[in-house]
This record gives C-alpha cells, sequence and structure tokens, in this order.
C-alpha cells in the first residue's frame, strides 16, 4: 500500500470517519474504545527511553508489526539512542528510518518526540516517574500511545492517567500498556477459567515478586544530583515507586484482574542490604482486602542469596489455580488435586502481542484505550508502598478522593541539586 508522504504532517490524515470492526485477542481488559478514526496505511514510531525495555519494545513492534517504522528516537544521552538504532536497523532494515536528526537527547527529548508531526504513536519508556505526565502530554498532543508499566506511582498520577484516558477515548486516539500477562494465553485462558467457575468462587491468594539484588549504578565523578539519580534511578522513590511498583505490579495487576480493585491494604517490611544512599525497601508484605472479604497476601523481595519466587496461587471454593511466572505456564486443580487445565507459557509472544494489538487498532480505525485498568493496579502497588513506608492502612477511597501524594520532581533540569529524603521509617512518614 502506498505510505504517506513523510513530509506530510501525519495527524492531519487522523480524521473522523467509520469505526472498523474491533480488534481480536484485547478482551483481558475493561476496555473503552474510541470509535471513528481513520485507519493509517503506515504507522510511524517514535520511541522516548532507549535502555533495555525501550529497545525491547522496538523490536517487538519492528518484529510483529509489518506496517510500521521506527523514525524518531529519544534518551537522556543521544549517542546511546544512536548505538540502538543502528542494532535496531541491523534487526530490521528499512523499517528502521531514524536520520541523525532525528535522534534528540536531554531531559526534553520527550517533547521533540511527541510535538515530531510525523510520529504517530509514542512508545514511553524511560523511568516509571515519568511515564503518567509523558503519557498525558502525548495524548494531549494527540498521539497514539504505548506505556510500559507502572503508569503511575502515586495518585496524582493516577489522576493524570484517568484525564489521559478520558481524552484519548474522547479524541479517537489508542493506548496500549505493557502489562504483557494480559495477552499470555495460559494467563488469559487461566483467569477465564477462573471467571467461568472451574476453581469455585475465588476466595484468597497468594503473590510473590520475590528475587535476589537488584543492580547498581555507583555515583560518577562530576555528577549533579539529577545526573546520579537518573541513571541510578531504581533506588530513587520518584523515579520508580520501589519494587512494589517497578517489579511487583505484575502480579498485583493479576489479583486485580481477578478481584477487582482492592478496599484497603496493609503492609510491613524493611531493609538490611541495600546501598547506603538507596532509598529502596528490601522486602514488603501487603495484605489487601478485595471486595467480598477476599483476602490477597502479596510478598515482593530483593535480597541477594534467596530463594526466588514470583508466582501467584489463587484459592477457590472448589479448587486451585496455580498461574506461574515467565514462562512457567498455569496449573488449575480441584481440591483432590485432580487436573482441570494445564498450559505453557510464552511471555515473548505475549511482548509481540500487545504491539500488535495497539498496531492493528490503530490501522482498523477503532483503536484500544486500556490504560484506567494498568493505572488502577499500579495505584494498588503505591498504595502498598505508602502503608510500608507509613505504618498505616491505605484505603481506596483515600488514594483515589484524598490523597495529595505527587512523588515526581516536576520542572526537573539536569543540573539540578535535589536532597534526597533517605529510606522511610514508619511512623516518621507522613501519609498524605
Amino acid at each position: 500500500m502506498k505510505q504517506q508522504k513523510p513530509e506530510s504532517n501525519r495527524r492531519d490524515f487522523i480524521k473522523t470517519a467509520s469505526a472498523a470492526t474491533a480488534v481480536a485477542g484485547i478482551a483481558p481488559f475493561a476496555i473503552g474504545r474510541s470509535k471513528g478514526q481513520r485507519a493509517l496505511e503506515t504507522v510511524n514510531l517514535g520511541v522516548v527511553g532507549t535502555g533495555g525495555r525501550g529497545a525491547g519494545a522496538c523490536n517487538d513492534s519492528l518484529t510483529i508489526n509489518d506496517n510500521v517504522r521506527l523514525i524518531a528516537m529519544g534518551n537522556l544521552r543521544p549517542e546511546k539512542a544512536a548505538e540502538k538504532r543502528d542494532i535496531l536497523k541491523q534487526a530490521h532494515g528499512d523499517k528502521v528510518q531514524v536520520e541523525d536528526h532525528n535522534i534528540f537527547g536531554g531531559l526534553e527529548a520527550y517533547e521533540a518526540i511527541i510535538d515530531h508531526p510525523d510520529v504517530d504513536c509514542v512508545l514511553l519508556t524511560t523511568s516509571p516517574g515519568f511515564r503518567p505526565w509523558h503519557v498525558e502530554r502525548a495524548v494531549n498532543a494527540g498521539k497514539h500511545v504505548f506505556a510500559e508499566k507502572p503508569v503511575c506511582l502515586d495518585p496524582a498520577g493516577w489522576h493524570a492517567c484517568k484525564r489521559a484516558s478520558d481524552k484519548a477515548k474522547e479524541q479517537g486516539t489508542a493506548i496500549v500498556t505493557g502489562t504483557q500477562y494480559r495477552r499470555q494465553t495460559n494467563y488469559v485462558e487461566a483467569v477465564d477459567h477462573i471467571n467461568n467457575g472451574m476453581i469455585g468462587d475465588p476466595l484468597a491468594a497468594t503473590a510473590r515478586y520475590c528475587s535476589t539484588g537488584i543492580w547498581y549504578r555507583p555515583r560518577e565523578e562530576n555528577m549533579t544530583d539529577a545526573e546520579y539519580q537518573l541513571r541510578n534511578w531504581m533506588h530513587f522513590i520518584w523515579l520508580s515507586g520501589d519494587q512494589i511498583c517497578e517489579q511487583a505490579v505484575h502480579n498485583i495487576d493479576l489479583m486485580n484482574w481477578i478481584f477487582g480493585n482492592p478496599e484497603v491494604c496493609y503492609t510491613t517490611g524493611g531493609r538490611f542490604t541495600r546501598p547506603d544512599d538507596s532509598e529502596m525497601w528490601d522486602q514488603m508484605s501487603v495484605d489487601y482486602l478485595y471486595p467480598g472479604n477476599r483476602l490477597v497476601s502479596f510478598k515482593c523481595r530483593q535480597v541477594p542469596g534467596t530463594k526466588s519466587d514470583a508466582d501467584n496461587v489463587i484459592y477457590g471454593s472448589k479448587g486451585i489455580a496455580y498461574i506461574r511466572a515467565i514462562n512457567g505456564g498455569t496449573r488449575i486443580v480441584d481440591r483432590t488435586g485432580k487436573e482441570l487445565y494445564v498450559a505453557d507459557g510464552n511471555i515473548g509472544a505475549a511482548y509481540r502481542q500487545e504491539h500488535k494489538d495497539l498496531v492493528d487498532s490503530i490501522v482498523s480505525g477503532d483503536p484500544i484505550v486500556e490504560l484506567m485498568p494498568t493505572a488502577d493496579s499500579s495505584l494498588t502497588a503505591a498504595m502498598g508502598r505508602m502503608s510500608a513506608y507509613s505504618g498505616q492502612p491505605v484505603t481506596w477511597d483515600f488514594a483515589t478522593k484524598e490523597s495529595k501524594l505527587d512523588t515526581f520532581k516536576h520542572g526537573i533540569t539536569a543540573d539540578q541539586s535535589i536532597e534526597s529524603p533517605g529510606a522511610a521509617i514508619p511512623g516518621k512518614w507522613p501519609l498524605t
């Protein structure tokens, strides 16, 4: 098919027309679709954040979609974006058409990608603290969006996501998020079986994201506070939200998928092995109470030398579902241990499928808008951290209706001095 001319403003080609047939394979989300957007023949991609996840997202989309081109890349360090451009070009040939002048660097790189007149869809894969604000900015610019998880780290970010979701539905632009388990076949089928009564009433669950240590990047000579924290972002809460938000949100998302949003949570935990200047805790143990007095016991941990466990077990009145992480697969049994369902996992296929569903929805003119289920799960994770740090129970109503917590450092510059508050101490950290 003939491509639109690259010098044209591609936003001009997105006009109101009749809606196309719904894209298959997206049932796991409570999706609100926007109708009436005319299909694009070729979807031009721009990526913000070209680290491992950003390069991976580009590779997934370029691998599974025939009708996409990568045309712009932004990263704090533009030379790193250029390196990833060359690697992707080797793998995907003419699908990668990123000229040197379309590689952008610095904290303002996201603006250059979002405002680029030829970019149709923005892949947002920076450190998570930026995510809700980048998503809202991209939606306000009329772009389609892929947003890596988590999509918010606090109540303020959740409200930004809600504004962005509402606007995307209204204007007819797509948002797909990086919760790949919602597109992994053994997860989708397991949740369908649970919803259809295979284990009876789901009564309780355990969920774990326990692993060994995480990376740490020492401060280099002459680095400013901002440069150091941005480089070592996992260890600063305004950028990562702690392990429970950045990593363990996958398990929490599955629990919300099955049980809905929690009513209240209460968390304990602590830290023993983190570097001195890290704000992260080592571990958290959260009790989430869901509607119907259904309890989820959730634990996350990053401690060197410990046994890893990232699996989920859902206990029902008639059976038990074991839904394992990565490629571990699913096994559902009745109360006597008889197998009712067994399936392998394929996380690589799920990573690619989220990008196919996104592009297919854009091309069909029936864009997916799935931001809020992921925003709800991201906020559920943030509630667990808020409870841990404060030592207080945190309710869903407080988080969504009362809390003013905004951890992001708006307007930050690379030369900025930032005083770290250190690790939170329960009883001293205020619940706001």
